[in-house]
């Protein structure tokens, strides 16, 4: 996945690009730490992240050779790829009114190919 903000935007990610990045980091199953550094998350917000994952069924956890891995649920690369397609059509209508976009994202470059330039502005909570 790639994710490019430009300096015109804030710096600050949506809770829906982190979903994003934690589930495509995880989509061949990893260990907690690195999804936390490859997500660029603090430990207790990728506890937070990992928890509602987990209890929506996004992601899963594993027990192999007895080391805890997260791994995507197909719902959650479903998830990931109708993103990617709503980013895709507000794209198009972004053209369409001659605005300025700044959002890459590609979170499967060996799946399907979704390439969205869209500046997606939701509140911050």
């Amino acid at each position: 996945m790639t994710i490019t903000i430009s300096e015109n935007t804030p710096k600050r990610r949506d809770k829906l690009v982190i979903i994003a990045e934690i589930i495509n980091i995880a989509k061949n199953g990893t260990s907690k730490t690195h999804i936390m550094f490859k997500a660029n998350l603090s430990f207790s917000q990728l506890n937070q992240y990992l928890s509602a994952l987990i209890e929506t069924n996004l992601l899963e956890r594993q027990l192999v050779q007895g080391r805890e891995i997260y791994r995507a649920t197909e719902k959650g690369l479903d998830l990931v790829e109708k993103q990617c397609e709503i980013i895709n059509l507000l794209n198009t209508d972004f053209r369409k009114l001659k605005v300025k976009t700044s959002f890459d994202f590609n979170p499967f470059p060996k799946r399907k190919s979704f390439i969205a330039n869209s500046t997606l502005n939701f509140p911050q909570q």
